[in-house]
């Protein structure tokens, strides 16, 4: 059965008992965490601090998603760096990650992180998959072994070089072979895809996708811009997919609990709309 999530950076400066607190009032069912609103580095949470997290999320009544935002505002990783020693650091930090999201009671990462997987001067995209193949092959017998999803998201040529379409990232996937190496899927990224609609993409790849982020393209929550999400969620239920999806927004102007509340509301009606239909 499909849930329904939000991404915790959208209210910025607020306590993590107002944020719960508020969230599971609107309706949501969990919330998903961008780590550098816990710490600079996830290695800087203690243990404590991980298992007090997970207590007064599970004690508001919601769950812990996962984190995504995996890089962001962190030095010294990439992806799809040349040099061995960076992409041994990179692997390294997403096993920390998965073992993080473990303890705070997570079951996935989202990971997008386009400024750590950029292709570097010299390297081409033939390489930089390569350097990328390595690091998965690499990390997924732990991150599986803590019992997590890493969800790989494509984005759009807006945002990164490597890696634009759901095609793109399910033959990178393929090629790890890994149970708990999955599809992430996204409104405002599979929205530049030029060859198919974001509908025509769910029905193909969404059944075994790992995860998906709702937003408009206009960068606010759905519901508040021109996106119809009718066909979206329709798209969705039709095609058997069974997880979260996740409220990501990047315009944090209308409110943070504005926002939740607006978004929840169109998700919700699409989503019962598409389940009776």
């Amino acid at each position: 059965m499909i849930r329904l999530g939000i991404c915790n950076e959208l209210f910025e400066g607020w306590a993590l008992e107002d944020v719960c607190k508020t969230v599971r009032g609107l309706g949501y069912d969990g919330l998903e965490i961008a780590p550098f609103t816990l710490a600079p580095r996830i290695t800087d949470l203690s243990p404590a601090r991980r298992r007090e997290i997970r207590a007064t999320v599970e004690n508001s009544g919601l769950a812990v998603i996962g984190l995504h935002w995996l890089l962001a505002k962190t030095e010294g990783f990439y992806l799809t760096s040349p040099d061995a020693d960076t992409r041994r650091r990179t692997g390294d930090y997403l096993i920390a990650l998965a073992e993080a999201s473990r303890d705070m009671g997570g079951s996935l990462m989202v990971l997008g992180s386009p400024k750590q997987r950029d292709l570097l001067p010299g390297v081409s995209y033939e390489q930089a998959e390569g350097y990328a193949l390595e690091v998965f092959r690499r990390i997924m017998p732990a991150v599986g072994g803590f019992g997590i999803d890493l969800c790989l998201e494509p984005l759009a040529p807006t945002e990164t070089d490597f890696l634009n379409t759901c095609a793109q990232a399910q033959a990178l996937i393929e090629q790890v072979d890994h149970p708990n190496f999955k599809l992430h899927m996204d409104v405002k990224a599979q929205s530049g895809e030029t060859d198919a609609t974001v509908p025509d993409l769910i029905r193909r790849f969404a059944r075994d996708a790992g995860h998906f982020h709702a937003q408009d393209v206009n960068l606010k929550g759905p519901g508040m811009g021109d996106v119809d999400f009718g066909p979206i969620l329709k798209s969705l239920v039709q095609s058997g997919y069974d997880r979260w999806v996740s409220v990501e927004v990047f315009d944090f102007s209308p409110g943070a609990e504005e926002t939740a509340r607006r978004s929840i509301d169109c998700l919700r009606r699409e989503l019962d709309a598409a389940q009776a239909g």
